[in-house]
Order: structure tokens, then sequence, then C-alpha cells
């Protein structure tokens, strides 16, 4: 009897922990792809410039932390990869439905949505460029620092991948958008620093939320011991 039970409590424990992994990268791929739409209105406060985007985008940097610190650099690249090709299908499929025709009736709402969700070549290539290069270099980053702290000193690694992880992110999206795309270029530092400070901002102040939550999954992830590749 006692065989059975302790399959019963693995099984049950691996698929907590695999209910915890999609859960996340659900959550992961749902934040990117809404602070991609929200990344079309640019916002100005004072002399600052920055995108809709900014608003949200820092918490995938949040969530990227928890994949790689708990699950690894595997398990954390494959969700970076989905969300990268969510992102592109989302794009693509934007540009399908405004290039289709849409009745004399709806002819307002189409331009709007022309207006709002066009497709903008330069600026899906420099969002998805600057994603992919940041989320993958913040999970790496963490990684290799766990590696040589083991479990302590948390803090610098969340903030040290950060610091990387956006750098990269930013830069790499302000000289797309910049060199091919509608940015000008006597903003562009405007653009990136304001951007890049917001972001890291962001995960400083999350640094308690976040730190719970890694506790959190830790404590309910009977993987978490070998999720360190």
């Amino acid at each position: 009897m006692g065989a059975p039970i302790a399959n019963e409590v693995n099984a049950s424990r691996s698929a907590s922990s695999a209910s915890h992994y999609v859960t996340v990268v659900a959550v992961f791929c749902g934040l990117l792809l809404i602070s991609n739409v929200a990344a079309v209105k640019p916002i100005e406060i004072g002399s600052l410039i920055f995108d809709g985007g900014a608003i949200l985008f820092p918490l995938t940097y949040v969530l990227g932390d928890v994949l790689a610190e708990v699950y690894g650099f595997r398990r954390a690249k494959r969700a970076i990869w989905i969300g990268f090709f969510l992102g592109a299908v989302a794009s693509l499929c934007f540009f399908a439905v405004d290039s289709l025709p849409a009745p004399d009736w709806a002819a307002e709402n189409a331009e709007a949505f022309s207006m709002a969700l066009g497709f903008v070549p330069a600026i899906v290539l420099a969002s998805l460029c600057g994603y992919l290069a940041g989320q993958l270099l913040n999970a790496r980053v963490l990684v290799s620092m766990k590696r040589r702290s083991g479990e302590n000193a948390l803090w610098s690694r969340l903030l040290g991948s950060t610091l990387v992880g956006e750098f990269a992110d930013t830069l790499i999206f302000c000289m797309i958008a910049t060199a091919i795309g509608p940015f000008i270029w006597a903003d562009f530092w405007n653009y990136f620093l304001v951007g890049y400070i917001f972001k890291c901002a962001v995960e400083v102040i999350m640094l308690p939320i976040t730190y719970r939550v890694i506790a959190f999954m830790k404590a309910r992830e009977p993987s978490y011991s070998s999720a360190s590749a």
C-alpha cells in the first residue's frame, strides 16, 4: 500500500509543479502581449516621453526573474521563446486584419484600428528584438550569479540581471525604432534614459513582492532543487 500512496503523492507534486509553471508562463505572456499593444501610444509627462508599454512591461521582468530563479535557464528560455512567437503572431494578425477591407459603415472604426494597431514593421522589429535579447540576458545573468552565490544575496541577482536585461532591451528597441522607425534622434536619449530608469525603478519597487512570489514558488515546487540548469 505504501508504494501506491507514495506514487500518488509524487504525481500530485509533479502536477502541482507543472501547473505553477504553466500559470507563470501564461501570465508572463499575457503581460507581454498587453504591454506591446499599450506601447503604440507615446506618453508625455512634463518633459518626459515614454511609450505606454513601459507601464506594464517591467512586470514581465519580475516574472522573468521568477522563472529563472525557480525553474532555471532552460525553462525560462522556453517561456521567453513562447512569448516571442506569440508577440510575432499577434503582430501578423493585426497586420492581416488591418489589410482586409472593412464595410462602408465601419470605415471610421477601421481607420481607428489602423491608427492604433496598424502594422509598423520597425516598431514590431524593435520590440521583438529588444524583448528577446533583454529577457535572455536577464535570465542568463541571474542563473550565472546564482551558481556562484547559491541561495544567498537574491536581491543582487534580481537587480543585477534587471540592470543588464533592461539596458539591452531598451537600447535595442530605441536604436531600431529611431534608425528605421518613427522615432527621431533628437528624442533618442529621452526615450532611452527615461525608459531604462523607469523600468529599473519598477523592479526595485517590486522587490518585496518578487521576494515573496519566489519564496512561495520555491516552497511548492518539488522540482526546484534540480531547476538550476
